[in-house]
């Protein structure tokens, strides 16, 4: 029986390794390829796919970036996200603050509704949200004579931000119960109010929470495609969906270069972010263990 068990347990290892292993190269081994295949001429195509690129053809970067617009693309989804994230931390985390501490009526039937928006995919209201917005600009167009709501990135942050608070109030939330209200009286006896007290006391210590929340909100608002596309019709674009306009030229005129070129501007902040946050995130879920 001993040996059963030993050999069982060594079985599952085994397997549990060998899916780690096959998870990490199918993840790596496509995104080293597109790094590689960023830095080809368009005569080395011709060859082996897995062929090294002959050279370091930083061309296709700066083509990219001029003649495709992805400079202006970049920009763009910079300051949504950017917008889209400050926005959200200062709705949400004194919401989540408010819920998680204080009682008040009305409070279990808005609890219920930011519960309920976890269930709403973003996707199926995005007509009704282009219909709105239309129907606002028209209003806008009789007073001004010009367009206000679509194909700005500040209404687009904005539309972000709202669509993320569902999830981001829930996480803050259930981490702020978890805290001791110790610390809270502590602060209350020492002179500082409600807002002092959220900021210099609680907010420091769901470090951990929030930077959770600003890594998972982060990945959504850079790569969305759906909403960036019906909100903004116009020329001016976020990555993804000038991604997408890239592809279908680059691939038409057989220039991949510049198609894996961007790939790479659109993957690689994500990349460099999640290797920054990853290491803040431990440090901090360590610091919050120890505190609690």
């Amino acid at each position: 029986m001993k040996k059963e068990k030993i050999s069982s347990g060594k079985l599952y290892k085994i397997f549990v390794y060998v899916a780690l292993i096959t998870l990490a190269i199918s993840i790596i081994v496509p995104v080293v390829w597109v790094f590689m295949s960023s830095l080809k001429t368009n005569a080395e195509f011709q060859g082996s796919p897995w062929s090294l690129p002959a050279s370091f053809y930083i061309q296709n970067f700066l083509d990219a970036f001029e003649k495709a617009n992805m400079a202006e693309y970049f920009l763009n989804s910079v300051i949504v996200t950017a917008l889209g994230l400050l926005l959200l931390v200062i709705i949400a985390l004194p919401a989540s603050y408010v819920l998680a501490r204080f009682d008040f009526k009305g409070k279990k039937f808005i609890n219920t509704a930011f519960m309920g928006g976890l269930f709403i995919n973003v996707n199926y209201i995005v007509v009704p949200i282009f219909l709105m917005l239309t129907s606002w600009d028209d209003v806008v167009y009789d007073m001004i004579g010009d367009f206000f709501f679509l194909d700005n990135i500040v209404v687009l942050a904005v539309v972000y931000a709202a669509t993320a608070i569902p999830f981001t109030v829930y996480l803050l939330s259930s981490y702020f119960r978890t805290l001791p209200k110790a610390y809270e009286e502590a602060a209350f006896i020492d002179g500082c109010g409600y807002f002092k007290t959220m900021i210099k006391v609680m907010a420091p210590m769901a470090k951990p929470s929030i930077i959770t929340v600003i890594l998972f909100n982060f990945l959504a608002f850079w790569n969305e495609y759906i909403i960036a596309l019906t909100l903004m019709p116009g020329a001016s674009k976020t990555l993804p969906v000038g991604l997408v306009t890239l592809s279908k030229g680059q691939m038409a005129a057989a220039n991949y270069g510049q198609l894996y070129a961007g790939l790479v501007i659109v993957m690689l902040p994500t990349l460099i972010l999640y290797i920054m946050v990853q290491k803040k995130l431990t440090q901090g879920m360590t610091l919050g263990g120890l505190k609690d």
